[in-house]
């Protein structure tokens, strides 16, 4: 796979979020961004409620009684951007919380501008 795969792009402090999950879910949020990487989609990962047509995916893990996510987005060619990974801390519901959504939109804009910046040429703008 020499060149196929597309880059991983961490937003804010997710890539420093994700560390702190327990191995197992650090290991199936790995092979999910890999198999995104290549292409492809995890089990797991189905479209974030709220952000419609906006490409934006969740990886949603239980382990221990514990539910964990990663928020990433495909919409940026060739780039994935993990924009959000915690800790769901809500036992009511199955919703995202606001305050996350928000950090997640906010963040998406941050890596369509990094995007922008980085990875379009002026020709592209």
């Amino acid at each position: 796979m020499s060149g196929s795969l597309k880059s991983v792009e961490w937003v804010g402090n997710s890539l420093e979020n994700l560390k702190v999950f327990p191995e197992e879910v650090r290991q199936v949020v790995g092979y999910a961004l890999y198999l995104a990487q290549c292409g492809d989609k995890h089990p797991s990962a189905k479209p974030l409620k709220g952000f419609k047509g906006a490409g934006v995916l969740e990886i949603v893990e239980d382990f221990d009684g514990d539910t964990y996510r990663a928020v990433y987005t495909l919409k940026l060619a060739g780039v994935i951007y993990v924009l959000q990974a915690f800790q769901k801390k809500s036992k009511k519901g199955l919703a995202t919380p606001k305050q996350d959504l928000d950090l997640i939109e906010s963040r998406l804009k941050r890596a369509k501008e990094h995007y922008a910046n980085r990875y379009t040429t002026s020709e592209d703008k």
